[in-house]
């Protein structure tokens, strides 16, 4: 079935077309509590990790990642300024930049060379993601698009026809990508970013490498064959949490020997937190000038107009990045993918697959991991905050927009807010006409005013919050809240996040302790702490015949050991036990929750609302349970499996 998407959904959201290139913004007892305060950083050290954010925003979309190409002086931006005529030519394709304060939307093209200029051979791009900045909810959203995805290809100048999806590129460069993009999801594209994989390699290099998890053995030799009878490209990683070098990495987020394109994505999206653990702790300001070089020499940016992005668009964006909270980082699939075309070598989705990812994209749940950690724990989710019907609101128009004031108050009021209206008509206008962003005001007085502000301010999506001044008591009412409409209202509020909570089931699991105790009985003598056998594992998986098994070394003279486990259903599901002494793994520091079952510390590490990691510390050590590339494996099951860890006996 064709994919692309009726041409009207998604563009009710209409771009502000200011001109002003701005990006965002300015049943087991259990205990839950937070972590510590980390230590305070001295100023080098928030510059260094200020600085290396604005080259992450760049370099990191080798494989899709919170994107941009924003450098850290104001000289340097240009160098990333779109210059080919390729890129040029697409920025007349792009749609204005967003006010400020408005989620912000870029493409994302990887390539190995430029269309129609290193080969004679038409290029094809490998990664295609749209990446989703949005202040309102402190998140970003990553929605990639499989390469052999068949769609409505639209170039300008070509007639439609259906491809993969990157053909778009091969027949017309990044605009024909941009436009397919366009057609097939109906945003807005803000930004277009395109990047050259060696650039890639180059930056993980500079780097000292990106620390992954790597799920399994991944091996391919093309030694003694003939050349292009293999045209596979040749890869050699051991199952394991480690450090990758450039090209290691590039090998490990383009593998697609024996899986598909929907695994190789989930390995891009990997990798994007991978570097973005490890980048948001530590940087070294030595490093920028080399890699400086390699992010200019190999990436391009561009938007409406081709407009050079400013430094003060680079400092906003860092901050935001900076300050992303955990588990921010949503990485919504297009599901109900089927094998097509010749040989099965190509992927459809029906339409609704793609408007539901779209909409996930654009709608994340940043409350997902908490609903779902809830949920697997057997827990009633506490609502916090004033419950609506507690909430009184005086709505007042801001904009001089005739009934601006009056569809907003319906609209909340239909959300279960009371809304109390002055008795006199002069005094439902704010006093001026010159609200850009809708204001809600919080009488401080009032116990949970400020919380139910903000709840408020999410609703219509790019509002602010403040406490009500003086010159609005008498407007306000006596209404706990005061709602000012802005020029940004524009008769609609903001659509409720896509609820993807999983339903409570069983864990799929089996009791089979047999399975690994032969396995780290054998190793035990060669590890320095204690290690856990896990009781229970799930149903129908078995260790990986290729290596159950690894020892080796990690991080700074620390030990560690992987199970690997291979599903007997599914020959794609991969998952695995991590066992290790090393306590302060950049992938360890930003767990979403602490919980404490039966005694023992367990961490909680989502991906929206998949539990992908479960961490066990016990004894100056820790033991990680780790999901799936596709987290197959059920919050249930993942929760099962840690708990059933128990040390390895004599």
């Amino acid at each position: 079935m064709r994919t692309t998407l009726k041409r009207g959904i998604g563009r009710g959201a209409e771009v502000n077309g200011n001109g002003r290139a701005v990006l965002p913004p300015g049943p087991a007892t259990f205990t839950r509590y937070r972590q510590p305060e980390p230590p305070g950083r001295t100023v080098v050290q928030w510059m260094g990790r200020i600085l290396l954010w604005l080259l992450v925003a760049v370099l990191v979309v080798a494989t899709g990642v919170v994107g941009g190409a924003y450098l850290y002086v104001h000289e340097r931006a240009g160098d990333t300024q779109a210059h080919s005529a390729d890129v040029i030519e697409a920025t007349k394709y792009t749609d204005a930049p967003p006010p400020a304060g408005a989620p912000a939307t870029a493409l994302v093209v990887g390539y190995d060379h430029r269309a129609g200029t290193e080969s004679k051979l038409p290029s094809r791009s490998d990664t295609i993601m749209l990446i989703r900045a949005d202040p309102n909810t402190d998140s970003i959203s990553l929605l990639s698009f499989p390469r052999d995805l068949r769609v409505e290809i639209h170039c300008p100048r070509h007639a439609t026809f259906v491809d993969r999806i990157n053909a778009a590129y091969s027949t017309c460069g990044t605009t024909g990508t941009l436009q397919t993009i366009k057609a097939l999801t109906g945003l807005p594209v803000n930004y277009v970013i395109t990047v050259d994989f060696r650039g890639f390699k180059q930056v993980v290099d500079k780097l000292g490498g990106v620390w992954m998890d790597v799920d399994r053995r991944y091996y391919n030799d093309n030694a003694g064959l003939i050349t292009g009878v293999n045209t596979y490209a040749t890869i050699n990683l051991r199952p394991g949490y480690q450090r990758l070098n450039g090209p290691d990495a590039l090998d490990f987020v383009r593998y697609r020997h024996t899986d598909s394109d929907l695994y190789r994505v989930a390995r891009q999206q990997l990798f994007v937190k991978a570097f973005k653990e490890q980048v948001s702790e530590s940087f070294s300001v030595g490093k920028l000038p080399s890699l400086i070089h390699a992010v200019t020499s190999n990436v391009e940016v561009g938007q409406a107009g081709n407009k050079t992005i400013g430094l003060r668009t680079m400092w906003r964006y860092a901050r935001f990045a900076l300050g992303l909270p955990a588990g921010h980082v949503f990485q919504p699939r297009i599901e109900n993918t089927e094998n097509a075309g010749p040989f099965g070598a190509e992927l459809s989705a029906p339409e609704s697959s793609i408007q539901a990812a779209v909409s996930e994209f654009t709608n994340p749940d940043v409350e997902a991991p908490e609903k779902a950690s809830a949920q697997a724990l057997g827990q009633k989710l506490r609502k916090r905050g004033v419950r609506a019907q507690q909430v009184s609101i005086s709505v007042l128009n801001g904009n001089g927009i005739e009934g601006s004031a009056t569809n907003a108050a319906y609209l909340i009021a239909q959300k279960g807010y009371r809304i109390v209206l002055p008795r006199v008509q002069d005094l439902r206008n704010a006093p001026t006409f010159d609200y850009f962003h809708t204001k809600v005001y919080f009488d401080p007085s009032r116990s949970g005013a400020a919380d139910a502000a903000r709840t408020v301010a999410k609703i219509f999506g790019d509002a602010d919050v403040a406490k009500l001044p003086p010159a609005l008591v008498t407007r306000a009412n006596g209404a706990m809240l005061t709602v000012v409409v802005g020029s940004t209202f524009h008769g609609t509020l903001a659509p409720a996040p896509v609820d993807k909570t999983p339903k409570k089931e069983p864990p799929v699991i089996a009791s089979n302790p047999g399975a690994t105790l032969p396995l780290l009985r054998s190793v035990r003598h060669r590890l320095p702490f204690r290690l856990q056998l896990p009781a229970v594992l799930e149903r129908n998986s078995q260790p990986d015949r290729l290596q159950p098994i690894r020892v080796y070394r990690v991080g700074d003279g620390h030990r560690a050991v992987r199970l690997t486990f291979h599903s007997q259903a599914d020959a794609n599901v991969y998952w695995g036990i991590e066992e290790t002494n090393w306590t302060e793994a950049p992938v360890l520091q930003q767990p979403n929750f602490k919980h404490r079952v039966k005694g023992r510390e367990f961490d909680f590490y989502y991906s929206g609302p998949h539990l992908h990691m479960v961490v066990l510390r016990d004894h100056g050590a820790t033991y990680w349970v780790v999901n799936s590339l596709l987290d197959e494996l059920s919050n249930e099951t993942m929760l099962a499996i840690a708990k059933g860890l128990r040390p390895l006996g004599s």
